[in-house]
This record gives structure tokens, C-alpha cells and sequence, in this order.
């Protein structure tokens, strides 16, 4: 068994040896090049991992001859051709059971970041350390409790970063047009079927959404127009699911209060964008109100050791046993070809 580890970035370890010596890896590294696989790479893998969340494999389907499986080692999966593998009969998994309390963490740690001065405290201290002995600073301090926390999209991360955000005491309100009825009765979270209610109603907006052509832009000019000038927008899903020109628009003319982004539409970081530059200059009218991590949400050594293992496992459950796990491609599969779904109906 041959497997194809694609835009790999985390290091190499014992972790590979593991699963026996019939299992050979074939490692692709990322580059800034952006070099993709060799040929001979991809037509020898009977499987790929593509490691990135960003970068696309960097070959057509139609060019890996013996692939039967593709996983992307992470939850999205907006980066792989799904329609394209399931013409080959091929399906696509994820992993999305890696990561989800450290993304959870890292978006309550971001709104922390700016409802509670973290953002901004240290940096005033630094450069003055009498004068800047200041609470009064940094400008969205804010008590939690009985705020309106909002979440677009209640899935696994989005569930688990409700019931931290009503650890403090917030009201949970969440829009899902995907769930089905009952879920609000099932989480005690209270539910809302129009994202513009949502945006009006939050103090914190958290984005927990896939990147889908549906959510690209949702959070743009007319959604935010619904917005409190108090509200704060946080992003630990997918960049393009904001427009940040839009969103640029909204803090420079104080119609929101700020932002804390861990994802943005290009990655790294545009530093030309006027958002992005307007934040290394520190401008004065930014201060405080925008947190930026570099899309750091999935990480611990736990998580990238889960993400890592977990990939390799699905790959080695359909090859050896024929058990798929995590198709999200179902809809595109040669229906002349259906893989046998764990804990689900035939594809």
C-alpha cells in the first residue's frame, strides 16, 4: 500500500511505522515553489493525504492511475476536487475528529483577546511601562455575562464553542439551516432561521461554517449591516466565508467594534490588504479592536498528532477492509462503484 502524502508540513516521525511495513509513504513537502507531486509519484499512490488546508493536491484525478482513496488530513475539504475523484469512483474523506476542543479554545481565547485587553494591554505596557499602567486602554473590555454569543453553523466545533461561551454566562443563539428541527431542544442553545436576526442580536459572532459556494462572502456588507456597533466578528472556519473588504468597511467606519481572525481569504496574509496593513502600522483607529493568529486554531502537538494518525487510519480501513469513514463526496461517486459506508447507508 502506497500512500501519497501531499503539501506535507508537519515533521516526519515514528508515527509511519506504525501501520506495518506493507505501508510505504511517499512524502511531498510544501513549498513555496508550490511544486507539485512528480508524475511517478502519482500514478504509484494507491492513496493521497493531502495535508494542507489550502493548497490544492497539484494534479488531476484523472493523473493517480491506482488511487482508490483521498483524505484530507483536516476537517475542510474546499481545497480537493470532489466531483472530479467521484467521477473516478474515488471517495473523498476527512478528519474531523481531531481538532475540535483546541478550535473551540482558540475562538473564546480570541474573544477574550479583545473583550478582556489582551489584545492591546501588553503592547502599551511595553512601549511605556509608567504611562501605560492603564485599564482604560483598550477600548472593547466588556462583561460576558448576559451577552448574546452567535454562531453560524452548530456542527461539532460550533456545539463545542456554544457550551464554552455558556460557561460564561452568555445567551447562545445559533443559526444552522442545515440541522434538523429539534436541536435547539436537544442543546438548550436558542436557534434562529434568519442570519440577519442573528447579526442584530449578537454582541459575539463566531463562524463555524464549511467553505461551500453558499458561505463564500455570507458575512459581507448587507449581513453586516444588521450588526450592533458593539458587535465582534471572529473567524476560526474558513477565510472567504467573510468578505474582508466588506469587513474592512464596517471597523473603519465604526459600524462594528472589532475582529479577531485566525483565517483569511489569502494565506498567508495579503499584507497589502488595507485591513492587514492598517494592523502592522498600528493605526490608532485599529487599536485594540483587530487579533490576528495565523490560522493556528487546530493546533497542539495532541491535535497534529491526532490529525496525522487519524488520516493514515481511514486510508487503512477501506484499502485493507473495505470501511470508509468520513466520505463527504457521496454525492459525486460513480454510483457503479459504491464504497461501504461505517455508521451510514451505502453511498
Amino acid at each position: 500500500m502506497r500512500i501519497l502524502k501531499v503539501n506535507t508540513y508537519a515533521p516526519d516521525g515514528p508515527l509511519y511505522d506504525e501501520f506495518g511495513p506493507e505501508v510505504v509513504f511517499d512524502i511531498h513537502r510544501q513549498n513555496a515553489a508550490g511544486k507539485p507531486p512528480s508524475l511517478e509519484s502519482c500514478r504509484l499512490a494507491d492513496a493521497v493525504i493531502s495535508c494542507a488546508a489550502s493548497i490544492p493536491v497539484g494534479a488531476d484525478p484523472d493523473q493517480f492511475e491506482r488511487c482508490r482513496i483521498v483524505v484530507r488530513e483536516g476537517v475542510g475539504y474546499d481545497n480537493l476536487d470532489l466531483a472530479g475523484w467521484g467521477r473516478r469512483g474515488v471517495p473523498v474523506c476527512n478528519v474531523p475528529d481531531y481538532g475540535t476542543t483546541e478550535v473551540a479554545d482558540h475562538a473564546i481565547a480570541l474573544m477574550l483577546g479583545l473583550t478582556r485587553g489582551l489584545a492591546l494591554y501588553p503592547d502599551v505596557l511595553r512601549a511605556d511601562p509608567m504611562q501605560g499602567w492603564r485599564y482604560d486602554v483598550a477600548p472593547l473590555v466588556r462583561r460576558h455575562r448576559g451577552l448574546t454569543f452567535g454562531i453560524v453553523g452548530l456542527g461539532r466545533i460550533g456545539l463545542a464553542t456554544a457550551r464554552r461561551a455558556a460557561g460564561f454566562d452568555m445567551r447562545v443563539l445559533f443559526y444552522d439551516p442545515y440541522l434538523p428541527n429539534g436541536v435547539e431542544l436537544a442543546t438548550g442553545y436558542e436557534r434562529t432561521r434568519d442570519l440577519d436576526k442573528l447579526i442584530g442580536a449578537s454582541d459575539i459572532l463566531s463562524i463555524h461554517a464549511p467553505l461551500t459556494d453558499e458561505t463564500r462572502g455570507l458575512i459581507g456588507d448587507r449581513t453586516l449591516s444588521a450588526a450592533k456597533a458593539s458587535l465582534i466578528v471572529i473567524n476560526t472556519a474558513r477565510g472567504p466565508i467573510i468578505d474582508i473588504d466588506a469587513l474592512y468597511r464596517a471597523l473603519r467606519e465604526s459600524r462594528i467594534a472589532g475582529a479577531a481572525l485566525d483565517v483569511l481569504p489569502v494565506e498567508p496574509a495579503d499584507a497589502a490588504h488595507p485591513l492587514i496593513a492598517a494592523w502592522r502600522k498600528r493605526e490608532a483607529w485599529l487599536a485594540g479592536r483587530l487579533l490576528l493568529t495565523p490560522h493556528a486554531a487546530f493546533y497542539s502537538p495532541s491535535a497534529l498528532e491526532d490529525m496525522q494518525r487519524k488520516a493514515i487510519e481511514v486510508v487503512v480501513a477501506y484499502i485493507r477492509h473495505g470501511e470508509l469513514m468520513n466520505c463527504v463526496n457521496r454525492t459525486y461517486l460513480n454510483e457503479q462503484r459504491p464504497p461501504r459506508l461505517l455508521h451510514g447507508k451505502q453511498a
